[in-house]
């Protein structure tokens, strides 16, 4: 049967669970398109009337690419479905494709529509709740991938990272790559799932696009790379290309080798790298994005924080781990390329701290997620510019921590009454560890921790901080 006749069948079953007819594109296409997606996914047809009847509508050379748009830009999560036009007793009709939303519900204008039979239904607030509530349950990536299948993915791929697990954890699997794929989950219902799909993806995919720059200034580049692969080689690629374009000198330790050292950590590249790959939201258009300039890497990814997460809890640790692509980020960590959930942020800054960098900075930057390394520059340059990035980054607990310290050295004890607090373990987690990590206070004793004499001071650094906000 082919496409029209298939179409012709849809029409004479009337309005169902999956198909609404529509005379023109109007506001009520939008809630249609809204209702599928929050349901099991469906069609409108665009041109036909209630009873059936195909009326026909006049089509520009931009239409479609135009309604697209405006659907787009007016459902959240931003839906993009597919759009065809059709020829039916010589009149134009125009089909809209809708999937079902791994992420639900979807809104139209703040108003949430679900479709039940063959009409639409405006979601309660109860209904919402649960809808949302479901889909925490789940993660995106976990979800079947509609439009590619096993054609799309290399089992070259799959059985090179099945091996890296292997050897990663000391096991050995006797099953076929397929079976272990399910048991993963990466397999549903004979599908591939996103997540599959980002891993193995055999060719070049838009959806993984990873670009990375060296800029001599905001607007010139005298270096690119594109990276739209399969994400375990994007780590090791993306690393690579960063590396060719870091300043290296070479340290004489009197040792048969001399040591390399890089004017940004490694490590820290790394972790940022993988960061940027496993929570990235592959829903969003955008594009991975680094900018190597002479004096900071700008390392830029689609998608904020995840959940209700703010940047002072990310930077205090007080959080708990949750991510957005539980699939992807279940894989790297069974191949050793994760460590563990929740610490990244930390090693970052550690790795900067011991390398003698300024902190590196984190913020939310329009649909995403930014993080800036500056590199190694002279103590005079370099005050203004680390207090302010501190400064940014410091939580109210630690800024009630640093005041307290002005003026004398204090035991745990004083700052307790000085803080009015009672919960020891509260101003350990929440006062003293961020502002040592931070390196804006120090312990009298280092080398004692535990000393019944231990006081805690504060630092040059915590000085210009509390300056610096009371500004």
């Amino acid at each position: 049967m082919d496409v029209r006749s298939e179409l012709t069948a849809l029409m004479s079953q009337g309005e169902t669970s999956k198909v609404e007819f529509k005379t023109s594109f109007q506001k009520e296409v939008f809630e249609s398109v809204v209702a599928f997606a929050n349901a099991k996914g469906g069609q409108v047809i665009v041109g036909v009337s209630d009873c059936q009847k195909i009326l026909g509508i006049q089509l520009g050379t931009e239409t479609l690419s135009n309604w697209q748009n405006q659907i787009k830009t007016a459902t959240y999560p931003s839906l993009i479905p597919e759009m065809e036009r059709f020829e039916v007793e010589g009149k134009t009709v125009v089909v809209i494709t809708v999937a079902e939303q791994p992420i639900k519900p979807v809104a139209y204008k703040q108003r949430y529509f679900k479709r039940i039979r063959n009409a639409n239904h405006l979601m309660s607030l109860d209904e919402v709740a649960n809808e949302h509530l479901k889909t925490l349950n789940s993660s995106w990536d976990y979800y079947i991938d509609t439009r590619h299948d096993f054609n799309d993915i290399s089992m070259d791929k799959v059985e090179a990272f099945i091996a890296q697990i292997e050897h990663q954890q000391r096991k050995q699997f006797v099953e076929d790559p397929y079976t272990i794929l399910r048991k993963y989950e990466l397999i549903k219902d004979n599908s591939l799932t996103f997540a599959a799909y980002l891993l193995f993806v055999n060719n070049i995919s838009a959806v993984t696009s990873f670009q990375i720059g060296r800029f001599k200034t905001e607007t010139t580049i005298i270096d690119n790379l594109d990276l739209n692969i399969d994400l375990p080689s994007q780590v090791n690629r993306a690393i690579e290309f960063i590396r060719k374009h870091l300043m290296v000198e070479f340290i004489i330790t009197g040792k048969a080798q001399r040591v390399e050292r890089f004017d940004y950590p490694l490590d820290a590249i790394r972790e940022i790298v993988i960061n940027m790959i496993v929570h990235r939201d592959y829903r969003d258009s955008g594009n991975s994005i680094v900018k190597i300039f002479d004096d900071k890497i700008e390392f830029f990814n689609p998608g904020t924080l995840y959940g209700d997460m703010t940047i002072a809890q990310l930077m205090s640790g007080d959080y708990s781990s949750r991510t957005r692509n539980r699939g992807i980020a279940s894989m790297f960590k069974e191949a050793g390329m994760i460590e563990r959930y929740g610490s990244g942020i930390k090693r970052i800054q550690h790795a900067c701290i011991e390398y003698g960098m300024p902190p590196p900075k984190f913020e939310e930057f329009q649909h995403g997620f930014k993080v800036i390394l500056y590199k190694k520059i002279t103590d005079l340059q370099v005050t203004e510019q680390v207090t302010e990035q501190v400064t940014e980054q410091v939580t109210e607990q630690v800024t009630l921590l640093l005041n307290c310290l002005v003026g004398a050295p204090k035991t745990t004890k004083e700052i307790l009454a000085c803080l009015e607090l009672n919960h020891r373990p509260t101003l350990l987690y929440k006062y003293l560890q961020p502002a040592l990590s931070q390196k804006l206070i120090i312990m009298q004793y280092p080398d004692s921790p535990k000393s019944p004499k231990q006081k805690y001071l504060i630092t040059s650094l915590g000085e210009d901080v509390v300056s610096h906000i009371k500004k």
